[in-house]
């Protein structure tokens, strides 16, 4: 039997976690670097956090337990890019990579989804998944994009803007950060329902 409690409070956490990586992706006047860097590590611990609740209250093996399961791996890659002190190409090429298995993760997830879309709320699912993964898949684009133009910079080539990428690794924030409020909401009312059906089973 799954535990709904833990899927919606996994749920909660992914998506304030997306929006608050999203914020730390995006270079506003107000926030520095570093603090925009920490706003990024909370969100991707909280994401992490979140996707590990989720897959939990999986009570068994399921598309959707190793969706989740995969996009934990994929948030903990990112912070590892994030947090350890390596070479700057090696914590983008982690960060790139995490955001690839992410999109892996989601994608993954959405099978489970699809074999019960005949339920309106899986269709929430669905689409956040599918959001979310396209997200992770911008976020992983911009970012090689960013690491191209770098190189080409290092080596004097300025054919590649540095700006180009970061546009879509906060394109990709944003999107992803959509798509787990939408799953979020299609969580909510899955569960929901399974709640008052047991409560029904029970009378």
């Amino acid at each position: 039997m799954d535990d709904p409690i833990k899927e919606i409070v996994g749920a909660w956490f992914v998506a304030v976690g997306t929006i608050i990586a999203a914020i730390g992706s995006t270079p506003l006047k107000s926030l520095n670097s570093e603090i925009r860097k920490d706003l990024s590590i909370c969100g991707n611990v909280l994401q992490a956090t979140g996707n590990g609740l989720e897959a939990d209250g999986q009570q068994e093996v399921s598309l959707e337990f190793i969706g989740h399961g995969i996009q934990s791996i994929g948030n903990i890659t990112v912070l590892t890019g994030l947090t350890i002190d390596f070479e700057d190409e090696t914590q983008k090429k982690l960060v790139i990579a995490g955001n690839w298995v992410q999109a892996l993760g989601g994608v993954t997830a959405i099978g489970e989804e699809i074999e019960d879309s005949s339920n309106i709320d899986e269709s929430y699912n669905i689409v956040g998944n599918l959001l979310q993964a396209t997200g992770n898949s911008l976020q992983a684009i911009g970012g090689v994009d960013e690491l191209k133009a770098s190189r080409d910079k290092m080596e004097g080539i300025f054919e590649g803007n540095e700006e180009d990428g970061q546009l879509i690794v906060i394109t990709g924030s944003w999107v992803q950060a959509v798509g787990s409020v939408v799953s979020l909401i299609g969580q909510i009312k899955e569960e929901g329902q399974e709640i008052e059906e047991k409560k029904l089973q029970g009378t």
